[in-house]
């Protein structure tokens, strides 16, 4: 691959980050954060998961808000103990899309024991297709918990990107490939098609309080050249407490930090 990507060229920029806010419509909490942080420009993109229960709260916001740029977060798992989605094409469990109870797969180990890729492809196009019909204009589209990266979803994963005119946020430099020569050579072939990918992802830093905001500066300051797409997973307080009580404080403090400007600069 040439030194410069494509993004990086397009942009004119040789070392930025693009904040992204991952898991909108999974509760409310969510969708006050990013709706937020967009309202002041601290953020400006980010990405909707169609199966979750406040899916149709983050719809309606971007339906009438054309300036917010949303994707799709293609969701095949449900991660959380006691709040959980199931899949939006089908609940039969020939699909291999369900766990026993009805819901996503709660890992993506479990996932990848049962999938039926022609399955999940139905259930990724239900997805992209009720975000339509919901107004929404995607741009882009990621995966949730990395499941539509998988080796088995690669090539579905690509094909919805050139189907629908979706980005695929497929980073140029991954550290998390099952299969890395696979992957590279789709990468490879996205760019010979001119497709502007970003060249490294980052997230969201599980840290204590106290190592938030240095956490994110050394983390932002270390970042290599190219664009690196920050997947962040900002959350307002009052409902994640419940859901991943585990995983709020750092969700809570992320939206935080964003919030006071901290990390600008």
């Amino acid at each position: 691959m040439a030194a410069a990507s494509l993004l990086a060229q397009r942009l004119g920029l040789s070392r930025a980050i693009i904040p992204h806010v991952d898991d909108l419509g999974m509760c409310h909490g969510d969708n006050r954060a990013f709706l937020d942080l967009a309202r002041r420009g601290l953020v400006t993109c980010g990405s909707v998961m169609v199966p979750c229960p406040w899916f149709r709260e983050i719809a309606e916001a971007g339906a009438a808000d054309p300036s917010l740029d949303l994707g799709v977060h293609l969701t095949l798992t449900s991660e959380w103990d006691h709040y959980r989605w199931r899949p939006v094409s089908t609940v039969s469990r020939a699909s291999g899309l369900t766990d026993p109870d009805g819901y996503c797969w709660r890992d993506v180990a479990s996932l990848r024991r049962h999938l039926v890729p022609e399955a999940a492809e139905a259930e990724l196009r239900a997805q992209i297709e009720t975000a339509l019909a919901a107004g929404l204009r995607p741009s882009h589209i990621d995966a949730h918990m990395a499941a539509a990266m998988l080796p088995e979803l690669l090539d579905c994963h690509i094909r919805l990107a050139r189907d629908y005119r979706l980005l695929p946020v497929l980073p140029r430099r991954i550290g998390f490939a099952p299969d890395p020569d696979r992957y590279q050579a789709a990468v490879a072939a996205l760019e010979g098609e001119g497709w502007p990918l970003p060249d490294a992802i980052r997230g969201t830093l599980a840290v204590p309080a106290e190592e938030t905001e240095p956490g994110y500066r050394r983390m932002i300051l270390d970042l290599q050249e190219g664009i690196t797409h920050l997947a962040l997973h900002c959350t307002a307080p009052g409902e994640i407490e419940a859901i991943a009580p585990q995983h709020a404080p750092w969700r809570v403090r992320e939206y935080a930090l964003f919030a006071s400007s901290a990390v600008a600069g």
